[in-house]
């Protein structure tokens, strides 16, 4: 680990990229947990057309410098959400934080260390479904399904290609010219990433899943679509 992070006080080394839809209950809580870290950073919110209290919360949280919060006013999906936050990201990196309790920003030090150290440009936080609260048996099955065929399809070796905590820089997060508007941007970014010869070096991190009751809105046709989304992607070369 190196002896010291970026300074809070510095410009932003990191950009958080927030996307949120309806998550009134948890955003706040978030937000407190990724300010609280000794990294250097900056929050970029997007609200993706939220029903609840989500819009009025970023809102008042916003401060127009360290945290700043933009709106849908319909919803158009994750990808919509983080490609408005990406237009809007200031930091030399770029970090993807849901908008729930799932992933922890607490991992952040040891997301960007390969980074400040130079021994990776992009960095997975893989949950390799060991340090966690308890999952969906179907919901893992599903998730080694699509990590493996990621691994056939291109020819590599991941062990967690859906992780929330994908870590790169700014300008190959804009290169990926992403496209997805809904959860198949994880297999996208991938795809892109794998395409572009980027290798991705991956660091563990703790992960608590949400029950469907507590808001988890990931299904069975979302692994089907991230299948189809690998597929396709397999002859794309960058602009």
């Amino acid at each position: 680990m190196p002896d010291e992070l970026p300074s809070a006080d510095a410009s932003p080394f990191l950009s958080v990229l927030v996307p949120a839809l309806d998550e009134e209950r948890t955003i706040g809580t978030v937000i407190d947990a990724v300010l609280a870290s000794p990294v250097s950073l900056e929050v970029v919110l997007v609200d993706d057309g939220s029903t609840d209290s989500t819009w009025e919360i970023m809102q008042s949280r916003a401060d127009g410098h360290r945290v700043r919060a933009f709106r849908h006013e319909r919803n158009g999906g994750k990808g919509a959400a983080i490609r408005t936050a990406l237009q809007h990201a200031r930091g030399q990196v770029v970090l993807i934080q849901d908008a729930d309790l799932e992933y922890d920003p607490a991992d952040y030090p040891k997301l960007i260390e390969p980074i400040l150290e130079g021994r990776a440009t992009v960095v997975y936080g893989t949950r390799a479904f060991t340090s966690h609260a308890a999952f969906s048996f179907w919901y893992v099955m599903g998730n080694r399904l699509v990590t493996l065929a990621t691994n056939v399809m291109y020819n590599c070796y991941l062990s967690d290609m859906e992780t929330g905590y994908k870590v790169m820089p700014r300008e190959v997060a804009l290169g990926l010219d992403l496209r997805a508007r809904g959860f198949e941007l994880e297999p996208e970014i991938t795809a892109k990433l794998l395409r572009m010869r980027h290798r991705i070096y991956e660091v563990p991190i703790s992960y608590a899943a949400r029950s469907r009751e507590e808001g988890k809105k990931l299904t069975a046709k979302d692994g089907v679509r991230a299948l189809g989304t690998l597929a396709r992607l397999r002859t794309w070369t960058p602009r």
